[in-house]
């Protein structure tokens, strides 16, 4: 491609270099307005340097793109609603053999989450878990956050619903969604394993260190163990002994209520009638119409003492019957929410059984939200008010300025220089690829890199055979997603990480710059390099 007139490449640039500047360092003193709003502002002075037209600028935002992303980014809120991550959370601690069973359970977990549920949701959710494991084991958590970033990048180079620059990939490329995992799922399986053990080698001695003191788990006290205990009537012979004797009371005065009375009152004298014989009846009777005057005040006692047992009897038996009520209506909302988890785990397995079966990915992404939200059957604005609509905007204004940077000439120049020593059909020619894609990820950020050499290095590869396209593409998402654990900044997932940490209640922990770099330089060389090997076609 011919260079742009030079007015148009050097507002072509500058309008790109603004876009840089605040996609890297959002708070910057001369303006601290954020990606998002840097990213609008890089694309608005491509069209008002009039280096692309408004049509063209609207024609650069992929739509499809757009959403793939909407549709993963509301599935995963209605994952986290339905406490999946809070189950990947528990099985991070579930019967742990140590320290370095902790670490290496990290980074299978970070992993497999990242690859079907996105590195950034995996890292925003499991940082704090993480956090609360190391406090509790009274362990280093810098080792942990390390493994939760490094191996939520490694895992979401496999799918396309990974990362973003992968979801850009899966839609430019129309690679399907099986073919994209069994290309990379090798170099994703041993990339896990190597990173692990390389933090095991630089953190082996402290991760050996024995513990002090280890917090005790959270248990539920007495008072909320009584609380929580609910009578029913398959659950009354769990009655205490004074209940008991109330629930007896009731019996007898029920039976003492329904038997013959004068003038309301309880006689006596009917009640040893059910008990002797008519004999006893005859000579009593002059007796008991002698003793009717003294015996009608005790009598009328008694029989207010057995109406107060059982008013409070009656009390018993109502406070019982509520009590059953709400214990039917907790299940009935137990199993409510059960069958709500389970459908909502159900459509989300569709959804990744449909993108193996080939079905287009945003379409389908798009279906399984509505299907969530209906399945939800209430008002979908809370939810949807989760979704980073910044994050769209952001990819947005990103279309719209590499676009314009595009059309300056000035991508494809370099690359037509790149392009006799950057062949993937030779190993040195792979090596170089990997370096200039590793570089680029940490300067431009992999997203950008992805859209400035992904057409170029597709066309180059497919110049040799189909094989090597899709080779190439699959190379491309490798190398920019493991690209991003070189350095704190070089990706989304290992900012989250490290804000989240920061700002953990009660948990808090300052993940430095260094820190990372120290561990980043090595795994990254050493991770991209095998798996560049076993990528698949």
């Amino acid at each position: 491609m011919v260079l742009a007139p030079s007015i148009k490449v050097v507002l072509g640039c500058l309008a790109f270099g603004i876009f840089w500047v605040l996609a890297v360092f959002p708070a910057v003193p001369f303006m601290p307005i954020g990606r998002t709003a840097g990213s609008l502002l890089g694309a608005m002075l491509m069209v008002l340097f009039q280096v692309i037209t408004p049509d063209q600028a609207f024609e650069a935002i992929d739509l499809p793109i757009l959403g793939l992303l909407f549709g993963t980014m509301v599935v995963s809120v209605y994952l986290e609603r339905a406490d999946m991550f809070k189950y990947l959370g528990k099985l991070l601690s579930w019967k742990s053999q140590g320290s370095k069973d902790l670490l290496c359970r990290i980074c299978l977990v970070s992993a497999i989450s990242s690859a079907f549920f996105t590195n950034d949701t995996s890292c925003v959710v499991l940082t704090e878990f993480v956090l609360k494991i190391a406090r509790q084991q009274n362990l280093p958590p810098h080792p942990f956050l390390l493994a939760l970033a490094s191996s939520a990048n490694i895992g979401s180079a496999a799918t396309p619903i990974g990362n973003p620059q992968n979801l850009v990939i899966a839609v430019q490329s129309k690679i399907p969604f099986g073919e994209f995992l069994f290309g990379i799922a090798a170099s994703m399986v041993v990339g896990i394993c190597v990173n692990a053990s390389i933090l095991l080698c630089m953190f082996w001695k402290l991760l050996s260190v024995q513990k002090d003191e280890e917090e005790p788990p959270v248990e539920v006290t007495p008072e909320e163990d009584v609380n929580s205990h609910r009578f029913s009537p398959a659950t009354m012979s769990h009655l205490t002994s004074q209940n008991s004797h109330e629930f007896n009371a009731y019996l007898e005065a029920m039976s003492i209520h329904s038997s013959p009375s004068v003038n309301g009152h309880i006689d006596n004298n009917t009640l040893r009638n059910r008990v002797g014989g008519s004999g006893d009846n005859e000579i009593h009777r002059d007796e008991n119409v002698s003793k009717d005057v003294t015996d009608s005040g005790s009598s009328q006692k008694k029989d207010e003492r057995l109406v107060s047992r059982v008013s409070s009897t009656h009390g018993f038996m109502s406070r019982t019957s509520d009590l059953g009520l709400e214990d039917i209506d907790e299940k009935s909302a137990k199993w409510k929410i059960i069958l709500w988890k389970v459908g909502v785990y159900t459509i989300t397995v569709g959804m990744l059984v449909s993108f193996l079966m080939g079905l287009n990915m945003s379409w389908t992404a798009i279906t399984a939200a509505l299907a969530l939200v209906i399945l939800d059957f209430k008002d979908a604005r809370p939810c949807l008010e989760k979704v980073s609509y910044s994050l769209l905007v952001f990819f947005c204004g990103m279309f719209v300025t590499v676009e314009g940077f595009n059309r300056t000439g000035i991508p494809s120049a370099v690359w037509d220089f790149m392009e006799p020593y950057a062949r993937i059909d030779h190993i040195s020619g792979v090596a170089i690829l990997g370096v200039v894609i590793v570089v680029l990820s940490n300067l431009a950020s992999n997203v950008p890199t992805v859209l400035l050499l992904g057409g170029r290095v597709a066309a180059a590869a497919a110049s040799i055979s189909p094989e090597k396209e899709k080779k190439a593409w699959l190379i491309l998402a490798w190398v920019s997603t493991v690209a991003g654990n070189l350095s704190l900044l070089g990706s989304a997932a290992n900012l989250i990480v490290c804000e989240q940490a920061r700002r953990a209640q009660h948990f808090g922990y300052n993940l430095t710059f260094w820190t990372h770099l120290k561990f980043g330089v090595p795994s990254t060389i050493i991770v991209t390099a095998i798996g560049l090997i076993l990528i698949r076609t």
